[in-house]
């Protein structure tokens, strides 16, 4: 049995037996989302628990006033930040803003892999936030959020890669055992955050791309196209044929052969967008 076909199999055993090290949200975010999902929270009870992160009421204060979300008048207290964006979008926001922590190599060898995969992801959140905006029934902000965790997954496979070194030199080999477990892990990561079942969704089956979303178009679809838009002009590019027969775009009403972030109409909100996460 071949050193990939090792790892898969210890990984896939680990995840069976509940035994696989899954990342964990930053501290902050679980609270907020905590507090955040009691319906009888106030504003002020939420500013309460985000400001006890310095750094984070800076970041989400700066958002509320960016090109995005902000309004005639410049937030300059959490409080009023939750109040004009309401608790359900702070929640999303805050999640969204902490992230990248998640991302932040422990093994010197995977510093470009984190790199390269948190760059991935924010450019896979702008589209979808973008994607999402023309979308009457899909919120901006969750669509974002979506997009950044849709390939969260990938995180455990890349900490168990780091004990085997030759493995982690071969990048085809990695890319293909990445490709083949991440979706399923993305899941496991999502349902033990005790995240929302369209959320848990986007991780298991954005990459299936025979799926036929029921009532669609959802946040799949969305994350679907954004992240296979985000493949135009590279190798991991799909055949024009093979994307003519994603019923994502259809349902999105998106042309399979035009990136939406490559539109004038849409390029600022796409540059807003991926600023949020940029020069943390």
């Amino acid at each position: 049995m071949s050193q990939q076909d090792q790892l898969y199999t210890t990984i896939i055993n680990d995840l069976q037996k509940g035994k696989l090290v899954l990342p964990t949200l930053p501290e902050v975010a679980l609270k907020v989302r905590e507090v955040a999902n009691n319906p009888d929270v106030s504003a002020a009870q939420l500013a309460e628990v985000i400001t006890t992160d310095a750094a984070l009421t800076a970041r989400l204060i700066k958002v509320a006033n960016s090109p995005l979300y902000r309004g005639r008048v410049e937030v300059e207290s959490v409080q009023t930040a939750v109040s004009r964006l309401g608790i359900s979008m702070v929640r999303n926001l805050v999640t969204s803003l902490v992230m990248e922590q998640m991302f932040r190599p422990t093994n010197k060898k995977l510093e470009k892999r984190m790199r390269d995969l948190w760059q991935h992801s924010i450019e896979v959140a702008a589209a979808s936030q973008v994607i999402a905006s023309k979308q009457p029934h899909i919120a901006n902000d969750e669509a974002m959020l979506a997009g950044l965790i849709h390939e969260i997954g990938a995180l455990p496979i890349l900490m168990k890669a780091a004990d085997t070194p030759e493995l982690l030199d071969d990048t085809r080999r990695l890319d293909t055992l990445i490709d083949n477990l991440y979706p399923k892990i993305g899941e496991a990561i999502l349902r033990s955050w005790d995240f929302p079942e369209n959320l848990v969704t986007v991780a298991a089956e954005h990459a299936n791309l025979n799926r036929n979303s029921q009532n669609g178009p959802d946040l799949t679809d969305v994350v679907q196209v954004a992240n296979l838009q985000s493949y135009f002009n590279t190798n991991k590019a799909l055949a024009p044929n093979t994307r003519d027969k994603v019923l994502a775009f259809r349902k999105l009403g998106i042309d399979t052969g035009i990136s939406v972030v490559e539109l004038d109409e849409n390029s600022e909100e796409y540059a807003a967008a991926l600023a949020l996460f940029q020069n943390i």
